[in-house]
């Protein structure tokens, strides 16, 4: 517990191996069996429906070793400051996007929803595909999909000159313009602050996101399992100042009403997740006959007690 607590809060493992006597390959087993675990107890407990309102979306660059790089996206719930779900990919294409999009609409509940992301072309289909829906109108076929009608989308775009930024462009993509305000709090701007500010914890705590380090990573996997990691420890065990409410620390999780307490990583390391339902296998082949038949219903029913 002690070392996927200093691995989740940025300690290299070269550090770790130096300060336990360990070896280095039982640090990154230790990594990948916690990051596999973490990733179960976002599938379950993050990937729910939820009222989210509004959303940013943003991807990051990572250095590896052996010259290869590869392209990491994250998606943030404003209001919560819930870390919705990452996925890693070796380049920055369509797919990257789709994935994304696919994640955050199995957390979010159908309703007026606003999502800001940065200039990138890739975002604006892969969410207007991602958040349809089919109507049926009786008519014999597959039913038409139609996009949510309160999704609003946006993009923020960086105005540079002599390579230096003087200003940010707000793009109108999708959706009415009176939606983007009364979704937004008071007094708030257009952004993609909160979603940078992610970038910066995950660049902190996964020691490869650095931008000038020698700790690279080796492979996807290896970036995966951390991304949940850090991820999935800073939705239950890190509270966040700007949700606190009366001096009453919270973290991402308790804001979004998943849990009523801060976790300890010892807490998630040990939550239990529920097996998968049974499901028969399939018999090819002729039917059985009557006797046969009657055999595996009631070891079916064994199986299921």
């Amino acid at each position: 517990m002690l070392v996927v607590t200093l691995l989740a809060y940025g300690c290299p493992p070269q550090a770790i191996v130096a300060a336990f006597e360990l070896d280095e390959r039982t640090v990154y087993a230790w990594q990948k069996r916690a990051g596999q675990h973490c990733e179960a107890v976002h599938q379950v407990l993050v990937q729910t429906p939820q009222d989210l309102k509004q959303v940013q979306a943003d991807e990051i660059r990572v250095r590896c070793q052996k010259r290869l790089a590869l392209w990491m996206a994250l998606a943030l719930c404003v209001s919560t400051r819930l870390w919705l779900g990452g996925v890693v990919s070796k380049s920055r294409d369509k797919s990257l996007a789709n994935a994304l999009a696919q994640q955050v609409k199995t957390c979010a509940r159908r309703g007026a929803l606003l999502v800001t992301t940065d200039g990138w072309v890739a975002y604006r289909d892969a969410f207007v595909k991602a958040f349809r829906s089919p109507i049926k109108t009786g008519k014999p076929g597959r039913p038409s999909l139609f996009v949510w009608p309160d999704l609003v989308l946006a993009q923020t775009v960086k105005w540079q000159e002599g390579g230096r930024t003087l200003g940010i462009r707000v793009c109108h993509l999708l959706g009415a313009r009176k939606q983007i305000r009364r979704l937004l709090p008071k007094d708030q701007v257009l952004n993609t602050a909160y979603i940078e500010r992610l970038n910066a914890t995950f660049r902190q705590r996964l020691c490869g996101l650095c931008r000038r380090t020698r700790c690279l990573l080796r492979s996807e996997a290896s970036l995966s399992y951390g991304m949940y990691l850090v991820g999935t420890v800073y939705n239950f065990c890190t509270p966040h100042q700007s949700i606190s409410q009366k001096g009453r620390p919270k973290t991402p999780a308790m804001a979004a009403g998943l849990t009523r307490h801060i976790w300890s990583v010892g807490e998630l390391l040990g939550y239990a997740i529920a097996p998968a339902p049974y499901v028969a296998p399939k018999r090819r082949g002729r039917p059985p006959g009557k006797k046969a038949q009657q055999e595996h219903e009631g070891a079916k029913q064994t199986v299921t007690v």
